[in-house]
């Protein structure tokens, strides 16, 4: 059983976050340059094994698409069409931003860590895929 990867796509940089290899585990993996993503997955998966990508499906309160979806259904498309083997999933963020400030304050991280950016991402992917693990958890 390979690990479950979860993506939290921005236009500049990209949270990602993965479990431990018993799936119990959701972590902070890492904050990429978007550009830079599909070559940094590339790597991380001939070192890892890797069998599911949730990517964050951004979704605006109304419950319809947010402005970023046209840049996350060709990523879905591409992870696909390279990782044939893999699940790729879109899984709902909303909220996960929010959240994410929220688990830093209070955790009693401080104001200049909160501010970065790269922080937040990464922490918002690990949210994404704790929720997406846990509601994979209740339908079983």
């Amino acid at each position: 059983m390979g690990r479950i990867l979860a993506i939290d796509y921005g236009t500049k940089r990209t949270g990602l976050a993965v479990t431990d290899p018993l799936r119990l585990i959701a972590g902070a993996l890492d904050t990429v340059e978007t550009k830079q993503l599909e070559r940094y997955l590339a790597d991380y998966f001939t070192k890892n094994d890797v069998d599911i990508i949730v990517v964050g499906k951004p979704s605006q309160m109304s419950g319809k698409p947010s402005e970023t979806m046209r840049f996350i259904e060709p990523l879905v498309g591409r992870l696909r069409h390279a990782y044939p083997e893999k699940q790729v999933v879109m899984y709902d963020e909303r909220f996960t931003s929010v959240m994410a400030h929220r688990t830093m304050l209070e955790s009693g991280i401080g104001k200049k860590a909160r501010q970065d950016k790269a922080l937040v991402d990464r922490i918002a992917a690990t949210i994404i895929l704790q929720s997406y693990m846990e509601a994979q958890e209740l339908q079983r």
